[in-house]
């Protein structure tokens, strides 16, 4: 076993991690001569590819110099933290990943503070050093200090440190002295990173979850004690506290990309276990006669909550298949058995559930995939998670930092202040600003699409959560109303022609929609109900100006998390497999009518309430309305 060398892979989104355990999985010599893999090999997930980032925590194996290294992959995004703190445990040492020009970054602290609290040992790779106008060394420095500030130990601040560029594909002590291949990078993960301890006795098993459509349940995790062997009767301690007796029915490990049947599988080693029935993340599977559970995975706790309900719409049915309430409940509980940061609370009515997650992006990954395993189902208006601390209200704050043009920063400032941002630094780098903020998490829900739109698409915007603060108030939301249409039909150009001084539309000419979708933003306050299914009549009297060409400005379309974060507290953003489109909760005018006065008339009512109760208990600011009739005039 000391031959092994177990090894998570951590940094700031797009950082260049899976690029690099590319060219680890090359220098392992995983494929032959005549193969061409490609890039970004652990991204194998569609949206993963899409979106350029990784989302699900991923482990690979290569043999190096007779050492067996276990590399794991870990999502960058704060909003996929879960994974990370639910693989960090198999690993003994980190690969901390800092780019050369940005130096640490909220992510960086989110990760490395998990690695340094389980007390891995870290080595540092400042990478992207070939990029213009970067500082190597002063991002060398930036993680020494990161690393005091989060109390490392003396062990963990003597880490080695390697620079050089993932994407060219070298690695060296001395960025001003390239290489020609990673092996300085291999040779300090043998030499640095601690091989695993072994320590005799009972087997003991604490692992993550995966899923196979033809064997079921995967238990992937590290063997902390002892040795496990195929066939053999185990244990399964449960969180909380229960045990369970359960058989091995087989027994991988890791070689490349593939899983390896075994027979025995010993201290250190991670490994794949399947036929162990009602495994659950944070589970540990001990000896039959004396199980001992391992320390659970402590997951940070969600911060929005958004409401997952079937689709009622006029439409509902003709793109999905699975479009039941008990399509949704099941497939949201089957997310549970693997997402750790989420949570699920059922409401009142069985259509309707709350889903708590880290972030937006947390969620919407969750939706993007339902729809495209054909799904149907709204989702309402994200929600920030509160809670009462000594009976006064907080929320959570967040780090937000801000890189973008010079010429744009006082744009930037002026948005994030009005949020109840609070800015904390302004550094210049080159001919670009850094602007670091303390802004609660309500206030960066919109923000980046405004922000990219001021910037022309220049500005990078990064956030982590921070912690809890007193709440700061309201936030000012969106100004302008919703153009709603009044009939089901299809979209005509000539309305379209005739309502575009209206306001901006989301649906193009020949678009089906139904009444009481929302079909565009209102140029000013307050919703407008309009009509775009009506036609043009036919006249035989000719006409000067009959004839012209109808101009249609392009329709304003969404992505699934734009659309999450423009919607109001009374409008649902429906998803189906080919479609999103934005609707009010309440689809008919005149119900929408009834509700708006049943507010206004509770509130008048409290505010009456209020009054009666302020002048019985003597309230000498408080004067009671009164009305005065004058005699009429003679």
């Amino acid at each position: 076993m000391q031959n092994i060398r177990n090894i998570a892979i951590i940094a700031h989104v797009d950082h260049g991690k899976t690029t690099l355990v590319d060219k680890m999985l090359m220098a392992g010599r995983l494929f032959k001569d005549h193969e061409k893999p490609g890039e970004l090999m652990l991204d194998n997930n569609d949206l993963e590819r899409e979106r350029g980032i990784t989302i699900l925590a991923k482990n690979v194996a290569i043999t190096y110099k007779g050492f067996k290294i276990n590399i794991i992959d870990t999502p960058g995004h704060s909003d996929f933290g879960g994974e990370v703190e639910r693989v960090l445990n198999m690993a003994d040492g980190v690969l901390l990943l800092v780019d050369a020009f940005e130096g640490p970054m909220p992510q960086t602290r989110f990760v490395l503070q998990k690695a340094i609290q389980m007390g891995l040992k870290p080595i540092v790779v400042v990478n992207k050093v070939d990029k213009p106008n970067c500082t190597p060394i002063e991002a060398q420095e930036a993680v020494f200090d990161l690393m005091f500030h989060l109390d490392a130990t003396e062990e963990q601040l003597d880490f080695p440190t390697l620079f050089g560029s993932a994407k060219n594909g070298w690695m060296s002590t001395d960025h001003t002295q390239p290489t020609t291949d990673i092996t300085p990078l291999l040779d300090a993960i043998v030499e640095h990173i601690p091989a695993p301890e072994v320590s005799k006795g009972t087997p003991n098993c604490s692992s993550p979850l995966d899923h196979s459509p033809y064997i079921g349940r995967i238990a992937i995790g590290r063997v902390h004690r002892g040795e496990l062997l195929n066939g053999q009767q185990v244990s399964l301690v449960k969180k909380d506290g229960r045990i369970e007796r359960s058989k091995i029915r087989g027994l991988f490990v890791f070689e490349g990309f593939e899983k390896k049947e075994a027979e025995r599988v010993e201290a250190g080693e991670i490994c794949a276990i399947v036929g162990v029935d009602n495994f659950e993340i944070g589970d540990t599977i001990a000896d039959p006669e004396n199980p001992e559970a391992l320390p659970t995975i402590s997951i940070d706790e969600p911060t929005i909550s958004m409401v997952f309900t079937i689709n009622d719409s006029p439409f509902f049915g003709q793109e999905g298949k699975f479009v039941t309430s008990r399509h949704v409940k099941e497939r949201l509980e089957r997310e549970l058995e693997k997402n750790l940061a989420m949570r699920v609370e059922k409401t009142d009515t069985p259509d309707t559930h709350i889903v708590f997650g880290r972030g937006v992006l947390h969620l919407s990954v969750l939706i993007e995939t339902m729809r495209r395993e054909g799904y149907e189902l709204q989702i309402g208006q994200p929600q920030v998670i509160t809670k009462r601390v000594d009976g006064v209200l907080h929320e959570p704050v967040e780090e937000l930092k801000i890189d973008l043009p010079e010429a744009n920063a006082g744009t930037a400032i002026d948005m994030v202040t009005r949020r109840k941002g609070l800015m904390l630094s302004m550094t210049p780098k080159s001919d670009r600003v850094h602007l670091e903020f303390e802004i609660p998490s309500r206030g960066i829900m919109g923000l980046r699409s405004q922000l990219l739109t001021a910037t022309a698409g220049e500005a990078i915007m990064t956030h982590r959560f921070k912690e809890f603060q007193a709440h700061k108030g309201d936030i000012p939301s969106r100004i302008n109303g919703s153009l709603i249409s009044m009939e089901t039909g299809e979209a005509i150009p000539y309305s379209i022609n005739n309502l575009q001084d209206r306001g901006s539309f989301f649906v193009g000419a020949g678009d089906n929609i139904y009444e009481g979708q929302v079909i565009g933003e209102n140029s000013r306050p307050g919703d407008l109900a309009v009509n775009l299914t009506k036609t043009k009549k036919l006249t035989n009297m000719r006409a000067s100006g009959s004839d012209d060409k109808v101009r249609l400005i392009p329709p304003r379309r969404f992505s699934l998390e734009e659309a999450l974060e423009y919607i109001q507290e009374d409008e649902y953003v429906e998803v189906t497999p080919n479609s999103i489109r934005l609707r009010k909760i309440l689809l008919k005018d005149f119900e929408r009518k009834r509700a708006k006065n049943q507010s206004m008339s509770s509130v008048d009512q409290g505010g009456r309430e209020r009054g009666r109760e302020r002048e019985r208990n003597g309230d000498p600011s408080y004067h009671s309305p009164t009305l005065s009739l004058k005699p009429p005039h003679l």
